[in-house]
């Protein structure tokens, strides 16, 4: 209540970060050089609070002065304006900026760099000022905002149909819409919880060798749109799935609740984050139980459990060995509890679980519950060979740093998973009788 600068002050006093891992506009900071070199004077301006611009400014290494707000003054707008003016005259400088809050700054200065951002800006910024260089952002905003949505990770919520093929239902076109709105639904959902995910993990992110680039760790999406765009989603998902059914939307409802407790803390718990990932998996099946009425199988859950465990597994596999390669040293990972040591155990418990989710469905093949969907119930187990080499294959390419994905998002991309699927519909077909 006091005064914005006042604000910032007593932020910046609680906050330690690090400059060297925040996105620069490289083309930008090279030209700043070369135009240091050529004699020219480099001033840092911000409304940022004096802590903060100071850091950065000293990882940066060329800036000549820093101005900035210091809990009394907030440098924006015409403030900065009446203080650059009075430092170095009426069009005595040059100013680079990207905001609609620079218009009153470019309007009293001699040339206007514009700096990552869009055509609207550009647009009024040559109504102010001569512009004299335009540094383009790397990435559109409309391709920064699907890639922060993460539309390649839908692919996981297809585990939603599972109980409508296992339940022998793919020709009732009302149970196929339902399940198709439930993935909808999940498809909003996981987008809003991937961009909350990426504004909390947003140090780990730029310090990790390929997450660096997600959009909002990269800089090519401005945090706020994430801080409001990740509720909106969370919310709208949720209205919808109310439209299906309630309990539908509740089984939602704690899908939101344990990724938001993975999200905050789990995630940093060794084995109990796997656990954890394993349940988000697994509560996609019931969900498609929820919201198609099937009757849920003891069988199917179970087999859930110990497939998506191994899955998990693999993920985090791939995570360790790749953290290994870029730190040698026995470091851990940041955000995490694991260090590159564990490689081994994980690999074990990986490989069990998946090798015991072929057992249960071996089991299953002898279960009582088969003779009333499969004429030659034998036939299934075909599947178990084929369910041993695809989880042996992705362990495999996985120990080889062959797999980069999520393993669910691998299978999704990778021909010869479409092979086994192929020759594992052919075997229920013909079990079935047909």
């Amino acid at each position: 209540m006091r005064s914005r600068a006042f604000l910032k002050q007593k932020i910046a006093a609680l906050v330690q970060i690090d400059p060297a891992t925040l996105p620069y506009n490289e083309e930008f900071l090279s030209w700043l050089r070369d135009e240091k070199k050529s004699g020219r004077k480099i001033i840092m301006t911000t409304a940022s609070d004096l802590k903060m611009a100071r850091s950065v400014a000293d990882h940066v290494g060329l800036f000549d002065e820093v101005l900035a707000s210091d809990g009394n003054t907030n440098l924006r707008s015409t403030i900065k304006l009446r203080v650059l003016t009075e430092k170095f005259g009426e069009r005595g400088f040059d100013y680079a900026g990207n905001s609609s809050a620079d218009f009153a700054v470019w309007r009293g200065a001699r040339a206007a760099i514009v700096v990552n951002a869009g055509p609207a800006i550009e647009k009024e910024a040559a109504t102010c000022t001569t512009i004299d260089r335009v540094f383009e952002p790397a990435a559109s905003p409309l391709s920064a905002s699907i890639r922060c949505l993460r539309p390649h990770q839908w692919g996981k919520n297809l585990i939603i149909f599972v109980p409508i093929i296992a339940a022998h239902k793919m020709a009732d076109p009302s149970l196929l819409l339902r399940g198709f709105w439930a993935f909808i639904v999940f498809c909003v959902c996981a987008s809003g919880v991937y961009v909350i995910n990426d504004l909390m993990d947003l140090e780990a992110d730029r310090r990790h060798s390929t997450k660096r680039l997600r959009p909002f760790a990269s800089g090519d999406l401005p945090l706020p749109i994430g801080l409001v765009a990740g509720p909106l989603l969370l919310v709208a998902g949720l209205l919808a799935a109310v439209e299906l059914s309630w309990l539908f939307a509740g089984v939602v409802a704690l899908y939101l609740i344990l990724t938001t407790t993975y999200t905050w803390q789990i995630k940093r718990v060794v084995l109990l984050d796997v656990f954890f990932l394993t349940g988000l998996y697994t509560i996609r099946l019931v969900a498609g139980h929820a919201a198609t009425g099937i009757l849920y199988s003891a069988w199917l859950l179970m087999f859930s459990m110990f497939i998506f465990l191994s899955l998990a597994l693999v993920k985090r596999y791939v995570e360790l060995a790749a953290n290994k390669e870029i730190n040698p040293g026995n470091a851990a990972i940041t955000g995490r509890g694991y260090v590159p040591g564990d490689l081994e155990l994980v690999t074990s418990l990986g490989t069990c679980s998946g090798f015991i989710a072929a057992l249960v469905l071996a089991l299953y093949v002898n279960s009582q519950q088969v003779v009333a969907l499969y004429a030659q119930p034998n036939l299934l187990l075909l599947l178990c060979p084929l369910l041993l080499y695809w989880i042996s294959r992705v362990w495999l390419l996985a120990h080889r740093r062959q797999l980069h994905d999520d393993p669910v998002l691998f299978a999704v991309k990778d021909a010869t998973s479409y092979v086994i699927g192929a020759l594992a519909l052919a075997v229920l077909w013909f079990a079935a009788g047909h």
